[in-house]
């Protein structure tokens, strides 16, 4: 990196989308496991540098995706950032952003799926929304479901994430009026290894007011169902 550069590029690798905030209403995010440990150190340098120069409007930034190597690189350059080793995921500056909009519920049908539940719970906290975690309700027992409806009902968008057979979205979905952010996960084994499975149940789901991210996907849940809960009321 040049010295003193502090403008969101970096010749031949890097040109940081700094109007994305604006644009958009929610920063960049940096996707780490494909890219060198080398370029995730010069990406968090940059930030840092921009944050010293007084760069406005550059919100949350998330990495995503950061195993321990390029979470220690991020951490080098920007210190005092989140870390969720389980989300794979960091978050810089490290507090919140004030919460607006309405109420994301983010659940998960075991405890397996907790990666990605809580990935999309982050996504969606430092996207500016306020957020709540629901765990291991899987339709095994439905009276755990049975049990959070009326706490699921207060929700403006509602991410169901879940491995194996993948039905709890369908089934939640046919409970509550919010949208659901379907988010299938890679546990299983057999017909259900990689999230495959998964993934063609809740396309295939007949419950309405369901949309589907990719395998594994928290980022994308969290920040679709912050998308939608932005224009909702604040919870009261």
């Amino acid at each position: 990196m040049a010295e003193g550069a502090a403008d969101g590029k970096i010749e031949g690798f890097l040109d940081l989308d700094l109007d994305r905030t604006r644009r958009r209403g929610a920063p960049e995010a940096v996707l780490c496991d494909a890219k060198s440990i080398a370029q995730v150190a010069a990406i968090a340098a940059e930030y840092a540098q921009l944050h010293e120069a007084g760069h406005e409007g550059l919100g949350p930034v998330l990495f995503t995706r950061a195993d321990p190597a390029r979470a220690e690189a991020v951490l080098a350059a920007l210190p005092g950032a989140l870390h969720d080793p389980d989300a794979r995921l960091l978050a810089w500056p490290a507090e919140t952003p004030e919460p607006t909009g309405g109420l994301v519920i983010v659940t998960c049908a075991g405890t397996s799926d907790l990666p990605a539940a809580r990935e999309a719970e982050l996504t969606a906290r430092y996207l500016g929304r306020p957020t709540r975690l629901i765990a291991d309700i899987g339709i095994a027992g439905l009276h755990r479901l049975q049990s959070r409806l009326p706490e699921l009902r207060e929700a403006a968008c509602v991410v169901v994430a879940a491995g194996m057979d993948g039905a709890l979205p369908t089934v939640v979905a046919g409970q509550i009026a919010a949208p659901v952010v379907a988010l299938p996960t890679s546990v299983g084994y057999g017909v259900a290894e990689g999230g495959r499975a998964a993934m063609l149940t809740m396309l295939s789901a007949c419950a309405p007011g369901i949309g589907v991210v990719n395998i594994d996907n928290g980022y994308g849940a969290g920040h679709l169902a912050a998308q939608i809960a932005r224009w909702a009321p604040e919870p009261a």
